[in-house]
């Protein structure tokens, strides 16, 4: 899986007119990031088998008939479960079809809970009903076995990848590459415009000098998402040489881009940056091109490292990708 995923990235159908919808800023989100130091301890290296949102994988597991085991369960190496895109559904049935029972529909609701802090929850809700009518019209699928040892549960659809590993995939966070968006064009009205926001504050702590490296033209495409290791090659100012004080501010900017999920996926992530160097190998680039609002506040920018790619392309809307793990 620290490979390089296979992509097909296409870009959305940005139609959808529903500008009347619940409008988040992420101030609760922006709140939370002022806790303790991100790198201080770790309540659990990663999820494991016995890990809630992975208890329900296996009580899902065992409700399913026959005929939707051969539609939705593949082999855990499987070539789907690597693939990343911001538009598709690995299986056909979706959650809300007559393919599943109510209380099949009410266990996958509760792992999407599970594998989420409670606002992250809420702002998926928020996101899928905006970009596609709700939940319902996401799919999963389930690779390998619950309690094998290797199985991974995911969800996908329009702007969301969601995963379940159970640590299934070694140095992995999350099991995988994911994904998250919102088709709101809106910057402002955007559920993750509050992200944006954070991620400039490190931008305008920056000195000219350190401002001119991390300011680019062009950004590169939004689904290159490799991890490259410690010869790798990274966009914009590197994070060693910052002062004590922005150091920290690239510490509150990752807490707040972690807050949407739960806390074991948390100190995943955060253990492997640790084994990797921490913060001071990573790097912050900032992208000039669809600038919305000519506001230089930068709408595409990314965080990356040895161990992390976080690529935030936030114009026209929010497409996300995140990749964190050890490479091979």
């Amino acid at each position: 899986m620290n490979q390089r995923p296979a992509i097909s990235c296409l870009d959305c159908d940005s139609s959808l007119d529903r500008r009347t919808f619940v409008r988040t800023i992420g101030a609760g989100v922006l709140a939370a990031a002022a806790g303790p130091a991100l790198f201080s301890r770790f309540a659990h290296a990663a999820p494991s088998e016995k890990s809630d949102a992975e208890g329900v994988v296996g009580k899902l597991y065992g409700t399913l008939s026959d005929e939707q085991k051969k539609t939705i369960c593949f082999d855990f190496d499987h070539e789907l479960r690597k693939r990343i895109n911001a538009n598709w559904h690995i299986t056909k049935p979706t959650i809300g079809s007559d393919f599943y029972t109510k209380d099949q529909q009410a266990l996958i609701d509760d792992i999407v809970k599970k594998v989420t802090s409670a606002d992250g929850y809420e702002r998926i809700k928020k996101q899928t009903e905006y970009d596609d009518g709700g939940l319902g019209a996401y799919s999963i699928a389930l690779f390998g076995t619950p309690g094998s040892g290797k199985c991974e549960w995911e969800l996908t659809g329009r702007h969301l990848t969601l995963r379940a590993d159970g640590n299934s995939v070694d140095k992995a966070a999350f099991g995988g590459p994911l994904i998250y968006g919102h088709g709101e064009e809106d910057a402002k009205q955007n559920l993750f415009h509050y992200q944006t926001q954070q991620t400039n504050e490190v931008f305008k702590s920056l000195d000219a000098k350190q401002a001119e490296r991390a300011l680019i033209a062009k950004a590169p495409s939004e689904g290159l998402v490799p991890l490259q290791g410690e010869k790798g090659r990274f966009h914009g100012v590197a994070v060693s040489e910052f002062s004590a004080d922005q150091k920290k501010l690239v510490e509150q900017t990752l807490k707040v881009l972690l807050a949407p999920y739960r806390q074991e996926d948390v100190d995943e992530v955060m253990e492997i940056l640790k084994s990797t160097g921490g913060v001071d190998k990573l790097h912050m680039a900032f992208y000039q091109q669809e600038d919305l609002n000519s506001d230089k506040l930068w709408d595409i920018w990314r965080v990356e490292g040895p161990s992390m790619v976080w690529h935030f392309r936030g114009a026209p809307h929010v497409h996300a990708y995140i990749n964190i793990g050890v490479k091979a």
